[in-house]
């Protein structure tokens, strides 16, 4: 992501349905396929500002890794060096079957070989580790957001079941999610597909709504993934998965 995309995040993640909402799910998630314990080892792929990690900490050892300097300035100042990993071009510095359960929240959607770091993945997981996977769905909803944010592609449910083949994962949960904003995002972008690529002036995406209609939105957003019915459409997908 650019710089100012850091502090668009860094600015409302807080309080925003969809990022607060996203991180209670998934821990909500790791505790229902887990429960993490103190000993285990979380590492959180493409960390962001480190939100999320700081979250689980008080459950078991976490690591963050990231490949942008943006994203390792913040999250050293957060974490322990040691436990802050730079991405490097030879792959993540960690051994094999290191870790208990991996995380990467909107991060698979920024990768070009998608397929790749889905294997990268399966090589960090102890055998019947977890891995949780968030990204943005329906490319129906491609917009100027996904331009600035340096988006590859938006997904189908299919579309991520398959780069999570079943001979080396186990899918216990993948779903469509943010089903009831999805109507309204699909015209919101759709106004606005005249704008100039990168133009983040009033996104929908950086406004915090109204603390009313903000908490009934997390609140569905949390309910809804983790219902069995499985939804044609939504903003995003959730998939959790153990590797065999």
């Amino acid at each position: 992501m650019d710089a100012a995309e850091y502090s668009n995040l860094a600015r409302v993640e807080e309080r925003h349905w969809y990022y607060a909402g996203k991180r209670e799910l998934v821990r909500r998630w790791l505790h229902r396929v887990g429960p993490p314990r103190a000993t285990d080892v979380l590492l959180d792929c493409g960390a962001g500002t480190g939100r999320f990690a700081q979250d689980m900490q008080q459950d078991c050892k976490v690591f963050v890794l990231d490949d942008h300097e943006e994203s390792l300035a913040l999250l050293r100042q957060k974490f322990p060096a040691e436990r802050v990993i730079a991405l490097t071009g030879s792959g993540v510095p960690l051994p094999d079957a290191s870790v208990d359960y991996l995380t990467a929240l909107d991060v698979l959607e920024h990768i070009e070989h998608d397929a790749e770091a889905v294997r990268g993945f399966h090589r960090l997981l102890k055998p019947g580790g977890v891995a949780l996977v968030t990204v943005p769905a329906s490319m129906a909803l491609w917009s100027d957001w996904d331009v600035s944010l340096h988006h590859f592609r938006r997904y189908s449910r299919p579309g991520l079941q398959a780069i999570f083949p079943d001979d080396q994962w186990e899918l216990v949960y993948v779903n469509y999610t943010n089903i009831v904003a999805f109507p309204v995002a699909w015209v919101l972008r759709k106004l606005r597909k005249s704008k100039p690529a990168g133009d983040t002036a009033n996104r929908m995406e950086d406004k915090i709504p109204p603390a009313w209609l903000n908490g009934i939105l997390r609140r569905l957003f949390v309910t809804l993934a983790f219902w069995r019915v499985p939804f044609p459409f939504g903003l995003s997908l959730v998939l959790v998965a153990r590797r065999k």
